[in-house]
């Protein structure tokens, strides 16, 4: 039973009861180690882990910047790098075998994959089997293949993570039945984003104006994320704004395809792509206005961060999203693929200034009540100890 909470929920620390055996042992598997909201996700919970109670460490299916990341922040990451997914299970089964953990967590679906098969090869062979966690990041949709394999793999699961009401909905949809299934928002980091500075060289790095207004999107540039769609409502934005520019924040596969489709539409000169940056919240706490413009997103990590640092946002009315914002209190929904009604609703918030601020305020004060990281990591962690007790009394009763 969680304990009950006075003040902040956010900033009130909680004295669990302690799990019987000591530390509980978890491994956090990772599909892909490169940049992307779930490895965010992945990052802020093992930032927020209580290290005296939990030792974590990652198994990665790939390298990348967000590997790169955990290790310079000192978490063990094993990188299993061979694409085949029965040799990655048998070597992430001898992982564990090795180092026993009460608990692995599978986040992103390669993932699920091979971190479920391994924990069913390791009860197999006879080692004690961890409980198996799973969080669902993406909203993708999945091949009837794929569909089949999951739905195989989910009785094997212990416990689902999905992190809105829209993902619960796709797990159902998707006919994966068998294990129970836990609502658990993303949380942002308040201690790292209430006080961040805005990043004051991009204008001069970027040669944006000095009074240019900025608008930005930080996402992956990926087909689902919504570029096009974003670069085809600029020309209208510049003839409604003309000193406005564009920072398209992120890296992915559409990058030569975005810059061609800028230079096509004429608006080239005021779209900057900066790639991958590392000053993400300094960059995004200097934006006017931040955008996302998805085609379908579970629920928006980015957009989150944006509202802690009280930027008003502007986010297409898809999967998870207006679960976080309401349209014209927190920010400004619009529908997915519609150029001008993306476009009229940045221009409201680049014309006028006090709804903007009303907008970011409210914004603001709705991750601080909704989605602060505190909140998150305690529903994760009361999932670890369950699993932690049920696999160590079994362990208990068969011996």
């Amino acid at each position: 039973m969680t304990p009950p909470l006075t003040g902040d929920p956010c900033l009130e620390p909680v004295n669990w009861p302690a799990v019987a055996g000591g530390r509980v042992r978890i491994v956090e598997i990772l599909a892909t180690g490169t940049n992307g909201g779930a490895q965010e996700h992945l990052f802020s919970l093992l930032s927020r882990l209580d290290r005296s109670r939990y030792d974590a460490s990652v198994i990665a299916l790939s390298g990348g910047s967000a590997v790169r990341k955990l290790q310079r922040a000192g978490f063990p990451v094993s990188i299993v790098e061979d694409p085949d997914d029965a040799i990655a299970t048998g070597v992430v089964a001898t992982l564990l075998a090795d180092i026993n953990p009460d608990v692995i967590h599978n986040h992103m679906y390669r993932a699920e994959l091979v971190g479920t098969r391994a924990a069913i090869a390791l009860g197999a062979a006879g080692h004690r089997r961890p409980y198996v966690v799973s969080t669902v990041h993406s909203s993708r949709i999945r091949s009837d293949e794929d569909l089949r394999e999951l739905q195989i793999l989910t009785p094997h699961i212990d416990r689902m993570i999905a992190v809105s009401r829209a993902i619960e909905a796709k797990i159902r949809d998707e006919g994966r039945t068998g294990a129970p299934v836990s609502l658990i928002y993303n949380g942002v980091d308040l201690a790292r984003y209430d006080h961040t500075e805005p990043c004051c060289t991009f204008r001069e790095q970027y040669g944006i104006e000095p009074d240019a207004v900025v608008v930005g999107v930080v996402a992956r540039l990926e087909p689902e994320k919504g570029h096009p769609t974003l670069l085809q409502a600029w020309p209208a934005v510049l003839r409604a704004v003309p000193n406005a520019a564009l920072l398209v924040v992120g890296e992915g596969s559409r990058y030569a395809e975005l810059e061609r489709l800028a230079a096509s539409l004429r608006i080239a000169h005021r779209v900057v792509f900066t790639g991958r940056r590392d000053d993400v919240p300094s960059v995004t706490a200097a934006l006017d206005v931040a955008v996302l413009p998805s085609y379908r997103e579970a629920q928006g990590l980015s957009i989150l961060e944006a509202m802690a640092l009280s930027r008003p946002v502007v986010a297409s009315r898809v999967g998870g999203i207006p679960e976080v914002i309401e349209d014209g209190v927190s920010g400004l929904l619009v529908p997915p693929r519609d150029p001008e009604a993306l476009a009229g609703a940045i221009i409201r918030l680049l014309k006028d200034h006090p709804y903007a601020d009303m907008i970011g305020r409210a914004g603001h004060d709705v991750v601080h009540e909704r989605f602060c990281i505190g909140l998150m990591v305690r529903a994760v962690e009361t999932i670890y100890d369950e699993g932690a007790r049920t696999v160590r009394i079994s362990a208990a009763v068969a011996s």
